[in-house]
């Protein structure tokens, strides 16, 4: 598909991946009821007066949401954007809440197909191969669009961001990145880079700082400082394993220490990071080290989910780098067959 995409023409391309798109959107959730969590936590806050960052799903067992609930023991590890989002939904039917999530999620993997497509064209890429390579890989749409993962929302700001910078639109770009990293850490990944493409820096920075205050003010409002906790939780995620996980695969296979391999992999990754940071900085193209960054944490990470191939995802497409992309297929393919009953 992506080999032909650009002989197929914008109508066929953008009219499958509308199917396609929507029809999973239209599923049942898959595989994951990660957005049972999302729906409880808010449940918790709105509708118990418990602050979901303090209190897990156990704390309310009656709430219509937590039979379906998953991790019932955990508080959130989301971003307060993102919770305090989600309050609004509070007083839905839970099922409705997950409809609306589903939809939040499939309008955002075709906003992030639509703006990875307009940069690809600033770049000199292929529009339509971008839009292809982001909305039609099969982990999308099971798992981000299928199961309502909050990863394509992040990502989407993020890209947001991305765009912004190269239209000389700092203070926008700081904000949108901001905001991105306010729905889930994850999306921190991208900011060094953002900040040494800039051309303006302290503009973008500026930006980002008010934002920045300005989502603090509101989730201290709402949650005290126990949003902090949230983040923190994010990153604790690396003392856990996948079965999945590339580090833990090696270590399986290999008969070797699952934690001494972890801690390599570690270690390469920082090493990455450095070299790509330094390269950035005497010239190399920053979209281009961003997209190497997000593939090395996912190849790094001891803890893997398929959604998480959206991070690297937008940026592949548009990096111009095609052992980047012929790298996230293989990783696509390699979660492929175990993430997604065949």
């Amino acid at each position: 598909m992506l080999a032909v995409a650009p002989r197929l023409g914008r109508a066929v391309v953008w009219g499958l991946i509308l199917v396609l798109v929507s029809a999973f959107a239209l599923a049942p959730v898959l595989l994951s009821h990660d957005v049972y969590s999302y729906v409880d936590y808010a449940r918790l806050g709105v509708r118990h007066s418990l602050d979901p960052y303090v209190h897990p799903p156990l704390a309310a067992p009656a709430d219509p949401a937590y039979a379906e609930v998953t991790w019932t023991e955990a508080t959130s590890a989301y971003g307060p954007l993102f919770t305090l989002a989600t309050y609004l939904l509070a007083w839905l039917p839970v099922g409705a809440a997950v409809a609306v999530l589903k939809a939040v999620a499939a309008l955002s993997v075709l906003g992030l197909a639509g703006l990875a497509g307009r940069i690809a064209a600033w770049r000199g890429v292929d529009p339509l191969r971008a839009a292809a390579f982001v909305a039609l890989n099969p982990l999308v749409l099971v798992h981000v669009v299928g199961g309502a993962h909050n990863d394509g929302l992040t990502m989407l700001l993020a890209m947001l961001a991305v765009a912004a910078v190269l239209s000389g639109r700092e203070p926008a770009g700081g904000g949108a990145l901001v905001a991105a990293v306010a729905i889930k850490l994850s999306a921190a990944f991208l900011a060094p880079f953002v900040l040494l493409g800039a051309t303006r820096p302290k503009r973008l920075l500026a930006g980002a700082l008010a934002t920045a205050a300005t989502i603090a003010l509101a989730a201290y409002l709402a949650f005290g400082w126990d949003w902090l906790h949230g983040f923190g939780l994010a990153g604790e995620n690396q003392s856990r394993t996948s079965h999945m996980s590339i580090p833990i695969t090696v270590a399986r296979l290999g008969g070797l220490d699952p934690d001494a391999v972890r801690v390599a992999a570690g270690l390469l990754f920082a090493a990455l990071v450095g070299y790509l940071l330094v390269w950035t900085w005497r010239g190399g193209d920053w979209i281009r080290a961003a997209a190497w960054a997000a593939l090395g944490l996912l190849l790094a990470t001891a803890w893997l989910l398929p959604w998480y191939l959206i991070w690297p995802l937008p940026l592949v497409a548009i990096s111009r780098d095609r052992l980047l992309q012929l790298l996230i297929l293989a990783l696509t393919a390699y979660q492929l067959g175990a993430r997604i009953p065949l």
